[in-house]
Formats: structure tokens, sequence, C-alpha cells
């Protein structure tokens, strides 16, 4: 049995056949067509190059950001690149037989899709995902079910408000995690260091183009002792942990997973998150909540999208 994962992203579409043991039998990536007739075109192509190269699948799983109806597969809101898919259901646009069951989701449940299918996530019925990038995306296992509340956006765990005067985010709120943690919150927060001319080894590499200061140089930059970048590292994750705690209180999951380019940082990330975590939460829960690095390490969305056909309901 091969399942049909289809990741749709703002700068590429990625299409995959999957096993049941969560491997890439065959894959295409496309770039995002700029039109619903030419997104329609590629996307057949696309599918009909990978049952040639495989056979049928038994379901389709899609991964689109924006707010998604999971029981319709209604795009209920997707800004930028790919408005054009706003209203219309990505069941119609896969263009397999009806017997090919197609699910659709966020991208940030999906990723928690192929972790309760084959990674952290399994046997377990309350979990957290965080998924830290540019934004900051959650999902949330609560009994056995993945929450999605009445309008489809449970989850968005980038955008609870921690500091209620803060800097006002892409959301129109101020002060959400994702503006204190994120890739492009790390990155703003060293560009202005640097820009400033403060005394570091970001400033001696990037003084003059201080906006090619990337996150995993801040956090690279940290490990290797320069104050500067610690005082970041330290800050964004601080605030990161005092975040957690609060949604560890809310959640009481077995283990919280974290995904997603940032966490690529893995124990410059995890180590002081957990213990600042831990410090914060155990008085209440008792114990100390495991935080894990995604198991499922496929990039390109494609085995967690097919996760979404697979996973338990």
């Amino acid at each position: 049995m091969v399942i049909l994962g289809i990741d749709i992203g703002g700068s590429h579409i990625k299409a995959g056949m999957v096993d049941e043991s969560g491997a890439i039998l065959a894959s295409r990536t496309l770039p995002t067509p700029a039109d619903l007739d030419a997104f329609q075109a590629e996307l057949d192509k696309a599918v009909r190059w990978l049952i040639d190269a495989t056979e049928s699948p038994a379901g389709v799983g899609v991964g689109c950001k924006g707010v998604i109806d999971p029981d319709s597969t209604r795009v209920d809101l997707l800004p930028g690149a790919l408005h054009y898919l706003e209203g219309l259901r990505l069941s119609d646009l896969v263009g397999l037989p009806a017997e090919a069951p197609v699910f659709a989701d966020n991208d940030a449940r999906v990723a928690l899709a192929g972790e309760m299918v084959w990674g952290a996530a399994r046997g377990l019925r309350n979990v957290l995902m965080l998924t830290l990038g540019n934004g900051v995306g959650g999902a949330v296992i609560a009994n056995g079910q993945m929450l999605r509340g009445h309008s489809g956006v449970a989850g968005l765990l980038g955008h609870i408000t921690v500091e209620p005067d803060g800097a006002l985010c892409s959301c129109g709120n101020r002060g959400c995690l994702e503006t204190v943690f994120s890739a492009r919150a790390i990155e703003s927060a060293a560009h202005a260091a640097v820009h400033r001319g403060c005394a570091s080894t970001l400033t001696r590499l990037f003084r003059e183009q201080p906006q090619l200061a990337t996150c995993r140089t801040v956090f690279l930059a940290a490990a290797e002792g320069d104050s500067l970048a610690r005082e970041v590292v330290d800050t964004a994750i601080h605030k990161l942990a005092a975040a957690l705690a609060g949604l560890l209180h809310v959640f009481d999951p077995e283990v919280v997973i974290v995904g997603g380019p940032v966490a690529d940082a893995g124990p410059d990330l995890l180590a002081p998150l957990q213990e600042e975590v831990w410090e914060r939460s155990r008085g209440l829960l008792g114990r100390d909540v495991p935080i894990v690095e995604q198991q499922v390490a496929d990039k390109s969305g494609i085995v967690g999208a097919a996760g979404l056909a697979m996973a338990p309901r």
C-alpha cells in the first residue's frame, strides 16, 4: 500500500508516494504556479508521473498553509501567493477517483500527523507540537484527537500573547510568541545589535550586511562563546520557555515535540529550554514533561502529509 503525500507551499509544491514504513518511494517538486489553471495542470502532471512510477495510492494527504476545513478539505483562508485556492476543496484538485480518500490540514497539524504515525507521538493521547521557523506553528492532540476548535484555528500556539504591549505581529495582535521567538525574531535582534556596532563576532562578520546574519549563525556564534549572540539566544529561549510552561498547565501533555528549521539547533536549543520549562512547571505537574525533537526528519512535508491519511481517528 502506498499513500500520496502533497505539501503545498508558497514557493514549491512537493508530492510523493510514501509506503507504510514512512519511506518516500518517488517524489516530484515543482515551483508554485502563479494561477489556478497552471496549478491544476502541474499537479495533474506530477500525480500522473508518480502513479506511473509506483502504483495508485490507497489514500491522499495534503498539507497546506492557512486555515483548512479537514472535514471538506476546503481552503477557508490562505493569504499570499496561493490566495487563488481560497474557497476550493483540495480533494477536488487532486484528481483521483473517489475511492482514494483525501485528507487535508494545515502544515503544523500535518507535521504532528506524521509524528503520530511514525514518530515521537506514536501511541500517545496528549501531545503538543511546535514548529519553529520564520513563524511559530503549533498543533495539539488532546485525549487522542487532533484539536481543531470551533473555527478550525486551534493550535496556533505562535499567536498566544506573551508581551501584552509588545511588537506588532503579522496577525494584527501585539506581543505574540512568534514576535519574540522565531527565526525572524532572533535575526531581527541580531541585525539591530550589528547595526548599532555592538562588539560581537556577528558584527565583525556582518557589519556591512547585517541582514545576512541568519538564525543558525546566531546559534552557532552563541555556542562558540560570543556574548552578544548568547544574550540574543538566551532571551529568546527564556520567553519561549515561559510560554511553553503555561501551555503545559493548559494541556498537560505526555510529550512536547519541537520541529522546524530553528529546532535544527538541537541541544543548543533543547537543553536550556528543557531546564527552564521544567523549573517553571514541575511544581503543579509533579513531573518533567519530555521535550523532544521531531523524529520524522523529512523536510519536504511529504511524509507528514501522508501521515494524515494513516493517522488514527
